[in-house]
């Protein structure tokens, strides 16, 4: 949770893979739940952003896939204060779509610090279906892309 994001955020350079310059820090817990993978997101920005421009930029999000197994809509915000939820919101998009929810400006620990450089804190909470969105699913869009592109 860690590294393998900023590879896959990362560039391509010489031939080898540049992590991308920003850090993670993520926990890991096991809970009794079905389906459905539930994170808690704090992200630090450079710049001042208010809670209604990460709204607007998830609300507005389109994907370019346009392949059979890709959800029309990718990301779907959910506005009410206890959403998402893994049994109400892991099959948005067949189990393909990711729900964000929760939005809302960080109060507390290194928010002071990020206004002092002149950024912003936002955190939310994401649900994506574990098999469906996960492995399965994000097998069968890496082929329907390859397809698509002609790799294949």
């Amino acid at each position: 949770m860690e590294t393998e994001p900023l590879k896959i955020l990362g560039t391509l350079e010489n031939g080898r893979v540049k992590p991308a310059s920003f850090s993670i820090s993520a926990s890991c817990h096991r809970v009794p739940v079905l389906d459905g993978h539930t994170e808690a997101v704090w992200v630090r920005f450079s710049e001042e952003v208010s809670v209604d421009e990460v709204k607007n930029a998830f609300k507005n999000f389109r994907s370019e896939l346009k392949t059979p197994f890709a959800p029309e809509k990718p990301l779907i915000l959910r506005e009410e204060p206890d959403r998402p939820q893994p049994r109400l919101d892991r099959d948005a998009g067949s189990g393909m779509s990711v729900s964000i929810g929760r939005i809302r400006a960080s109060s507390g620990g290194g928010s002071s610090g990020a206004r002092r450089r002149g950024g912003s804190e936002v955190k939310y909470i994401v649900l994506g279906h574990n098999t469906i969105r996960g492995a399965a699913g994000a097998s069968i869009l890496n082929a329907e892309l390859l397809v698509e592109r002609k790799y294949v």
